[in-house]
């Protein structure tokens, strides 16, 4: 049983993407560093329905949670008791689609046109509406890094409202078909909107069922903040709890991250063949969206540069209504696990 200053059981959750905790979790390395402990490790996407609740709320205090930062600074604005102990940055074939005669393939000519907006989601918990309404916090930060490479702003386009595709009334977020999150193809299709903002390499296979194709690719602009997003950069939290009584675990599982990043810059074939099952894609889609160096940049890191697009991030969650309230994110942030686990990634390494 866990308590306060024990602890038989750790949780952790990540989403649906390229996570180096993903891979340590897939080759059996996170099992094996708590096991001699007595230490069960599990996922909450693996844990009893009443537990996965806490993927959006963080009050789990044995909970280490890699996921998009929508849920996560949501939370935090909440009064969530977590702490920021790292930032991943992965490219994850962020696009705006159309219509194969739409004839549309630069920034500059989404002015004028309609574009879709996923409703917030109905959740029986208030609190988790906001956060939890991925689709909409995704798509419209979307638009604005596309239109702000044109030097154009959302005022230039016309936002139209599309059912959210995602969450319903149970509360519980349909994982098995991510497909689903990117309900605005249906109305792409049928002529109702212009474009449609996707992600990811479930994205890839629910444009190829529907026809859409690639209009604007935001991977392919240099400029990192025209990707910001709920997933760029993508946070791990802890419950404050976890660090004050069990910081060594912290470190630890940070460990094995690293390492499992350090892993995946020689093993690409390994890395995508774990991706599938963890992306719930096909190999195409996997292709497709991470592409041929993502495997060089799991490892999370708190850089300024990182933070400072962060910082981006909650500010425009502020601005559109995504946030309850404002909060420092700095002083969220605690540098030293991420550090210790670093140092003691090196130190092994040059035993070996």
């Amino acid at each position: 049983m866990t308590t306060a200053h024990t602890i038989d059981q750790l949780w952790f959750t990540r989403c649906p993407v390229p996570t180096a905790t993903g891979l340590a979790y897939k080759l059996g390395w996170l099992n094996e560093e708590f096991a001699r402990d007595n230490i069960n490790i599990a996922t909450l996407q693996e844990a009893p329905k009443e537990l996965s609740k806490h993927h959006y709320d963080h009050e789990l205090p044995s909970l280490i949670r890699e996921g998009g930062n929508l849920l996560a600074l949501a939370a935090k604005a909440q009064g969530a008791p977590t702490k920021l102990i790292g930032l991943t940055w992965i490219d994850e074939w962020q696009a705006i689609l159309v219509r194969p005669d739409s004839g549309i393939t630069q920034p500059e000519q989404l002015k004028g046109l309609r574009l879709a907006l996923p409703a917030f989601i109905e959740h029986p918990i208030a609190s988790h509406v906001r956060g939890s309404s991925i689709a909409r916090g995704m798509s419209l930060h979307g638009y604005k890094g596309a239109l702000n490479i044109a030097g154009l702003t959302l005022d230039d386009v016309s936002l139209v409202e599309v059912p959210s595709g995602r969450g319903n009334r149970n509360g519980r977020d349909n994982r098995n078909n991510l497909g689903e999150l990117w309900s605005g193809l249906d109305a792409l299709i049928e002529g109702k909107v212009d474009a449609v903002y996707v992600k990811g390499a479930s994205a890839v296979d629910a444009a190829k069922r529907v026809g859409a194709v690639v209009g604007i690719d935001l991977d392919s602009y240099p400029e990192l903040s025209s990707r910001v997003n709920n997933g760029t950069p993508r946070p791990i939290t802890v419950h404050q709890s976890l660090l004050d009584n069990h910081y060594d675990l912290v470190v630890r599982f940070l460990y094995q991250t690293l390492r499992a990043a350090d892993w995946a810059k020689s093993n690409l074939k390994g890395v995508r063949e774990i991706l599938e099952s963890e992306t719930r894609s096909g190999e195409d889609g996997v292709a497709t969206a991470y592409g041929e160096n993502f495997h060089l940049q799991l490892a999370p890191d708190l850089s300024p540069e990182r933070v400072a697009l962060f910082h981006q991030q909650k500010n425009f969650m502020l601005v559109h209504g995504l946030l309850d309230k404002d909060f420092d994110l700095d002083d969220w942030i605690d540098f030293r696990p991420l550090r210790d686990a670093e140092q003691q990634l090196h130190q092994y390494a040059a035993v070996a």
